[in-house]
Formats: structure tokens, C-alpha cells, sequence
């Protein structure tokens, strides 16, 4: 069975994921920046209002993907203090300026996560090399690599993400999402055939998740 995470930006958008039969919800904070740390208030009412495997973003602002030394302290300290209030895993990825991954740093963050999962995020996307970055990410640790294979959307990444899921071979899970909605998942899923889509499954200029739209992208999912 292929599963869906919904990415979510508020609490209501949470309840309406569970309610509609996401496998699993990404909480982030700050849709205009693309998706930053919650603050520790809304992932505790998430986690007391919702049973799904509950993912949070750690992003500490907007922007590029390499951190200074404040940042990445900051990245450390919000993973355990949002650790203890029983998420469920973790999403982040840090890049060098050359755009590179941050194995160091990355790696860190997952040591400190463990034993939850860490989804390393769309940074990869800014990647020069993804075949290379593709194992960088694995050496890390990370379970899930979120992308739309290094382009603007799934849909004109599709060929990339096919090739990164050949390459992952079952030791990361390869989840497309960028630009993912119920008219193209099932087009995608034929190219790409992985386990794990995601989308934030807002249809408007709203902040909150379409239930219409969570039920179609699992229906068409599966056909």
C-alpha cells in the first residue's frame, strides 16, 4: 500500500489530514518561506489531538540551507525539546555553500534524533550532483529524502526521481513532492513507483489543506 504525508502549517490543517486518511503529517510553520520550525505550542495540541506518525520541520528560517554556527545550536536544541513531546520523526538537511550536503552537521542532527527517523528535505533540490548527493544523504543516516528531483516540480523532475529511486535500492525511501496533486500522482507513480508521496494538498490561496483533494490524491494513489 503507497502512502501520503501531508504537509501541514496549522492545526487545522492537521485535523483535517487525519480526518481524511493521510498516513502521515509534516508540521511546519511559515508556508511563504517554505516551511520553517513550529513553534513547540502547536506541535504539542498536534500531538494531542492526532495518531498519526507526527513529522516536524527543523528549519530555523527561511532561505538558503547552510547554517551558522547559532543556527545549527538552535536546530540541536529544537530537536530536543520537540523530541520530548512524542513526535514521531524529524525533517531538516543542511548544505555546504557549494552546494553540497553538510554530512557532519547532518549527521549529527540525526545521532541526536535517533531512535526517531529523519527526513532529509527539498534542500537536496539545490543539489549540483544528485547522484553523488543521493549517497551522502544515506551516509548520514537519514530514512526518507524528500524531493522533486532537483527540479521545480515533481512532474519535470520525474525522470530524476525514477533514477534516484533505482539508485536508492531500498536503503532510503525516495518521497516525491513539490508541485504534487491528485491530477498528476497517479502519472508520476507510474514512472516512479515509490512508497512514500507528498503535498501539502492546499487548491487555494489558503494556508489549509483541501480534504477533497487528501481523499483523491490516496484514491488515484492506488488505481
Amino acid at each position: 500500500m503507497k502512502k501520503i504525508e501531508i504537509a501541514c502549517f496549522n492545526l487545522e490543517s492537521v485535523l483535517i489530514a487525519q480526518k481524511a486518511g493521510a498516513d502521515r503529517i509534516e508540521l511546519c510553520a511559515d508556508i511563504a518561506l517554505g516551511g520553517t520550525t513550529p513553534s513547540a505550542h502547536i506541535v504539542q495540541q498536534a500531538r494531542e489531538h492526532v495518531t498519526l506518525p507526527l513529522y516536524v520541520m527543523i528549519r530555523p528560517r527561511g532561505g538558503n540551507f547552510e547554517y551558522t554556527s547559532v543556527e545549527f545550536e538552535q536546530m540541536k536544541s529544537d530537536i530536543s525539546n520537540l523530541k520530548a513531546l512524542g513526535v514521531d520523526g524529524f525533517v531538516f538537511g543542511i548544505l555546504k555553500d557549494d552546494q553540497t550536503i553538510q554530512i557532519e552537521q547532518n549527521s549529527e542532527l540525526v545521532a541526536l534524533a535517533s531512535p526517531l527517523p529523519c527526513s532529509f528535505h527539498r534542500a537536496f533540490d539545490a543539489v549540483l550532483n544528485s547522484k553523488k548527493a543521493l549517497e551522502d544523504v544515506i551516509s548520514c543516516g537519514f530514512a526518507t529524502l524528500l524531493t522533486s528531483g532537483t527540479y521545480p516540480n515533481v512532474m519535470e523532475g520525474k525522470d530524476v526521481l525514477k533514477q534516484l529511486n533505482v539508485q536508492a535500492q531500498n536503503r532510503i525511501q525516495i518521497m516525491p513532492g513539490g508541485g504534487l496533486r491528485s491530477t498528476n500522482i497517479s502519472a508520476l507513480n507510474q514512472i516512479v513507483n515509490a512508497s512514500w508521496y507528498h503535498s501539502s494538498a492546499i487548491t487555494d490561496a489558503s494556508e489549509i489543506a483541501n480534504p477533497i483533494e487528501i481523499m483523491q490524491l490516496k484514491e488515484h494513489l492506488q488505481s
